[in-house]
C-alpha cells in the first residue's frame, strides 16, 4: 500500500475515533443538562437509563485508558443523580406499590449499575478502590430503599396474633 493510499485510509478513520470520543462526552453533558432540567420525577428516572448508560460508556472509555480518576467522578456523580431521581420520586409519588412508574425503572438501572462496579472494583489499582466501595455502598442503600418503596412489609389489615393459644383440656386416660 501506497503513503497516499494509507493518508487516505488513515485520517479519516482518526477523525471518526476522535469525534467518537469527544461525543461520547458531549452526549453526557447534554443527558446531563435535560436530566437537571426535568421537572418530573418519572420522566427523570426514566431518563436517569440513558444518562447512566452514556456516563457508563464514558467510564468504559476512560477505564481502557486507565484514568480511574475519571472513572470515580463519573461513577459517583451517576450516584449523585440516583439520588437526586429517588428523593424526587419519593417526594412526588411516596406510595411505590401502587404507582411503580419510575421505581422500577430506577432500581432496574441501579441493580446494572452495581454489577458494572463490581467490574471496575476488580480491575482498580488498589488507591482507586476505597471512593469506588463508597459509591457501591451508597448505590446498594438506594437500591434497598427503592425496593422498599416497591415492596413494602403488608400486614394485610390483621395485626400480628399475639395470643397465646389455648391449653387443651387433659386427656382423662392418660396419666401425667
Amino acid at each position: 500500500m501506497g503513503p497516499r493510499v494509507l493518508r487516505r485510509v488513515t485520517i479519516p478513520l482518526l477523525i471518526a475515533a476522535l469525534s467518537g470520543v469527544v461525543s461520547g462526552a458531549d452526549k453526557v453533558s447534554e443527558l446531563q443538562a435535560r436530566f437537571d432540567a426535568e421537572t418530573s420525577a418519572v420522566h427523570k428516572a426514566k431518563m436517569l437509563q440513558q444518562l447512566g448508560d452514556a456516563e457508563f460508556d464514558e467510564a468504559a472509555r476512560a477505564e481502557k485508558a486507565g484514568d480511574f480518576s475519571k472513572v470515580g467522578l463519573l461513577l459517583e456523580k451517576y450516584r449523585d443523580n440516583v439520588v437526586a431521581a429517588a428523593r424526587m420520586l419519593e417526594k412526588e409519588n411516596p406510595d411505590g406499590e401502587h404507582h411503580p412508574a419510575g421505581y422500577k425503572q430506577l432500581e432496574m438501572h441501579v441493580q446494572k449499575a452495581l454489577r458494572e462496579l463490581d467490574e471496575y472494583l476488580l480491575e482498580a489499582p488498589d488507591v482507586f478502590k476505597p471512593p469506588l466501595q463508597v459509591v457501591r455502598q451508597d448505590l446498594l442503600n438506594s437500591d434497598n430503599k427503592l425496593l422498599r418503596c416497591l415492596f413494602p412489609p403488608h400486614r394485610h389489615g390483621k395485626p400480628p396474633d399475639t395470643a397465646a393459644p389455648e391449653a387443651k383440656p387433659p386427656d382423662p386416660g392418660v396419666q401425667p
